[in-house]
């Protein structure tokens, strides 16, 4: 007989895992909104922001509260630093090349963490409860159920941003039409700018997130794969698509795992993945382009 209590805890623990691939999700959406840009390098983004976090917080012994906003700004920084010097030269050239610079920055990004902090595996400072948490029956990791609560409020926060603040407006409005934006006076290279710096801004905070729960490493970046199905899945121009894409794939690798082994989490999502895009190749919530010949 099926143990419905045990499918409801594994469940909640799919979707709490579900949301922090859909912080980590939003931070790639955003980049490619605004400047059609696939960043690979979203995982090593994540990466560093979490240990910028571990420097200020373990090596500098600097409070938490003052740790965490370093470690998002220092690589916000990193964001922007990126847009200017390596994808402002190349607007105008084939999306491939822009593609390819984002491999290229994934490894060297990869490289300096190690020649840095080293290849070792490191515990980031605990700043979140550690007390069991309880719904109904269902047992959740704290640290997992946390994080996830601490990713929906990140997610409402940025997407209220969005919605009212100026530039969150100007950034929409460049997504959908740049020679419109351009026509109303928005600075559109600043706007690029600005999506790179968000973006690498949310990836800080997810890696923070995700390494207070698995710790951190110069392989970090392999979350980023599982990032790259979601928004696959969800749409790659798509919020909405990035928020029901992790939640999905969170639900989908946790019953994997518990019903399956977990050597079948990583080969369920791609079927996932294989089957979305034979029946949607643009996401569930992508915008279907329709080019004129």
């Amino acid at each position: 007989m099926m143990d419905w209590a045990y499918l409801f805890e594994i469940a909640l623990t799919g979707l709490a895992a579900g949301g922090l691939y859909a912080l980590a999700a939003l931070a790639f959406v955003v980049v490619y909104k605004a400047t059609r840009v696939v960043n690979i390098a979203i995982g090593e983004l994540l990466m560093v922001g979490a240990y910028l976090f571990f420097t200020f917080a373990a090596m500098f012994t600097l409070p938490l509260w003052l740790a965490i906003p370093a470690a998002v700004l220092g690589t916000g920084l990193l964001g922007a630093l990126i847009e200017r010097t390596m994808i402002r030269p190349l607007l105008g050239e084939p999306p491939i090349s822009v593609f390819m610079v984002t491999v290229g920055l994934a490894s060297v990004l990869v490289g300096l963490v190690e020649l840095i902090w080293t290849a070792d595996q490191r515990r980031l400072p605990e700043f979140m409860p550690t007390q069991p948490v309880m719904i109904g029956e269902a047992f959740l990791a704290p640290k997992v159920a946390w994080g996830a609560a601490v990713a929906v409020v990140f997610i409402a926060a940025v997407l209220l941003v969005f919605r009212y603040w100026r530039g969150g407006v100007a950034l929409r409005a460049t997504a959908s039409d740049q020679a419109a934006a351009y026509s109303v006076g928005i600075n559109v290279p600043r706007v690029f700018s600005l999506a790179w710096v968000v973006s690498a801004m949310i990836a800080a905070v997810s890696g923070i997130i995700v390494g207070s729960i698995g710790g951190i490493s110069s392989s970090m970046g392999v979350f980023g794969l599982s990032v790259l199905v979601v928004v696959i899945v969800g749409g790659l121009d798509s919020v909405l698509g990035a928020l029901v894409g992790g939640l999905f794939i969170g639900l989908v690798e946790a019953l994997a795992g518990a019903y399956l082994g977990g050597e079948y989490k990583l080969l369920a999502t791609f079927i996932v993945l294989v089957v979305v895009l034979m029946l949607r190749p643009y996401g569930l919530f992508g915008t279907h382009e329709i080019e004129r010949l």
